[in-house]
């Protein structure tokens, strides 16, 4: 065994913070998208709780709020009243992120995107409004990574619209210079496979491209919703909780493993975002459980070969914040598949004292493998050789 990690002090290698987000411009769509989609493109409005995102003339809206806090004290989050003005401009602009990841210690980070989490359907069930909103964030954030010498890494959002679609960005984001996707439902467009998924399952394995479902997406319509949230509820906790504890993820995950398609890409990586990792043990055991029992009359056994719980170790990789339960269970799952992260901005975010957090998780494990989810995993599933390994 190596030594043992009790120190924020002792790291003298590079951190890769797998999962961050921006804070999407104001004009980022007002100014690229064409001028006959303007008037439903996504846009920022101004009410007596501060600046809201509208999503089709207001058929949806979404507050700037929990997802702009990184520097402030507890005491001062709040879900409404925030504005642009106020939030860290490191959200958007590239020369002031690189400054707060320095001021946090962080190397590196892969990016997701904050109005958009829910997935692209959020932008409109238009398909042609939908792409071009896609294709508008995309292009946006390999600009906004653009000058970071390779220390910002942008993840292409896959649209929602069907196959064709879907293959398109993802070749697009691979020439622009994407290292993963986003997706936010099967291939075709639905939360159900189909065969034609296939064609896409097939381009990203031959690309060696992780595939990224971030926490509130691939999820049945109103589950996760933002319509009827009373954000000062002991209910809404409740549900923060359940979700950051894996809640949502449980189901999108059984969808996934039972998929059957990893016999035939037995090298497609999935990437499990800001679902932490503490349930990952249980849900196998479970699921391993409900295969051996069930196989035979529901037609698994011919349909899968490998047991859910293989699939889950080879195929699927997880990011965590603050999962100290989920450190000590990590020899119950693959611990070079999981990936800890920061969630900067976000109200997860623990920004500027991530070292303190660091020793919180990490406090008594050994150090090589403390190494292994705060950088070998990430730059090796992202293929960041450029970045060293050691400081």
């Amino acid at each position: 065994m190596s030594e043992l990690f009790y120190d924020a002090s002792s790291i003298d290698y590079p951190i890769v913070d797998a999962d961050a987000h921006v804070n999407e411009p104001p004009e980022l769509w007002q100014d690229r998208v064409p001028a006959k989609f303007k008037e439903r493109a996504p846009k920022i409005i101004t009410t007596e709780q501060g600046e809201f995102w509208s999503f089709e003339n207001g058929k949806e809206l979404w507050p700037v709020g929990l997802t702009a806090v990184a520097g402030l004290s507890y005491m001062d989050y709040k879900p409404f009243g925030m504005t642009y003005a106020e939030m860290r401009p490191g959200s958007f602009v590239t020369a002031e992120r690189l400054k707060d990841m320095d001021a946090d210690g962080i190397y590196a980070q892969l990016l997701y995107p904050s109005v958009t989490l829910k997935g692209a359907g959020v932008y409109s069930g238009d398909r042609e409004l939908q792409l071009c909103c896609v294709r508008a964030y995309n292009e946006w954030l390999a600009e906004f990574c653009e000058g970071s010498d390779g220390r910002l890494i942008g993840q292409g959002l896959i649209p929602a619209t069907g196959i064709d679609d879907a293959i398109a960005e993802l070749d697009w984001s691979l020439k622009t210079g994407h290292r993963g996707v986003v997706i936010s439902s099967f291939p075709n467009g639905t939360l159900d496979p189909q065969p034609e998924d296939e064609r896409f399952w097939a381009r990203a394995e031959e690309a060696e491209l992780p595939l990224a479902v971030h926490i509130g997406s691939f999820l049945p319509k109103g589950m996760g919703g933002r319509k009827g949230i009373d954000w000062e509820s002991l209910q809404f906790l409740g549900k923060a909780a359940w979700t950051k504890a894996g809640g949502q993820t449980l189901g999108v995950v059984c969808d996934l493993i039972f998929a059957g398609i990893y016999d035939r890409f037995p090298r497609l990586k999935l990437v499990l975002v800001e679902a932490n990792i503490g349930w990952i043990p249980t849900l196998l055991e479970q699921a391993d459980d409900m295969y051996r029992r069930y196989r035979w009359y529901s037609g698994a056994v011919d349909k899968m070969k490998q047991m859910p719980s293989e699939i889950f170790i080879r195929h699927f990789w997880a990011t965590f914040m603050l999962d100290s339960v989920g450190v000590e269970q990590r020899h119950r799952m693959n611990l070079r598949h999981i990936m800890w992260s920061t969630d900067y901005p976000h109200s997860g975010s623990d920004w500027p004292d991530s070292r303190i957090t660091l020793e919180r998780v990490f406090r008594g494990v050994p150090r090589d493998e403390v190494k292994l989810m705060l950088h070998t995993n990430c730059k090796e599933l992202y293929k960041l050789d450029y970045i060293p390994d050691s400081l």
